[in-house]
């Protein structure tokens, strides 16, 4: 899976305003990536970008080879539908809410995986469903 350009696109999510992240997990991600040669986008917030419809949202859901670095996936789907931009099943989202920093940086040192795999309730994937 890449890019537009040939490369996958990496975007990190600080998740600044909603405070749900671990503090030291998001902290030593942001660390971590930053000490690779890897390029990666530093978003203050996905949240406050789905609220604003940020054009930037567009750009990433068309990419074919996202990964975001966020929260839970779910959620960030339900940002990206809400902002006008649904994701393709292509794009992986990794959790800070659910992983360590450790966990994460194994994630990223291999392929991406399979969107179907990234919440044990893939239904919860599909933001046209509705939850009673």
């Amino acid at each position: 899976m890449s890019g537009a350009d040939g490369n996958e696109r990496l975007v990190y999510c600080h998740c600044a305003y909603a405070k749900v992240v671990p503090p030291k997990v998001k902290g030593q991600v942001l660390h971590d990536l930053g000490a690779t040669d890897r390029d990666f986008e530093a978003v203050p917030d996905l949240c406050e970008m789905s609220a604003r419809k940020d054009p930037l949202l567009a750009e990433f859901a068309e990419d074919k080879g996202l990964r975001i670095v966020a929260c839970y996936p779910r959620a960030v789907r339900w940002l990206f539908h809400a902002a006008g931009t649904p994701l393709g099943d292509d794009v992986e989202v990794l959790n800070m809410r659910a992983l360590s920093a450790a966990d994460i940086a194994t994630k990223l040192a291999g392929p991406p995986a399979p969107a179907a795999v990234e919440e044990t309730n893939t239904s919860a994937n599909d933001p046209q469903e509705t939850t009673p």
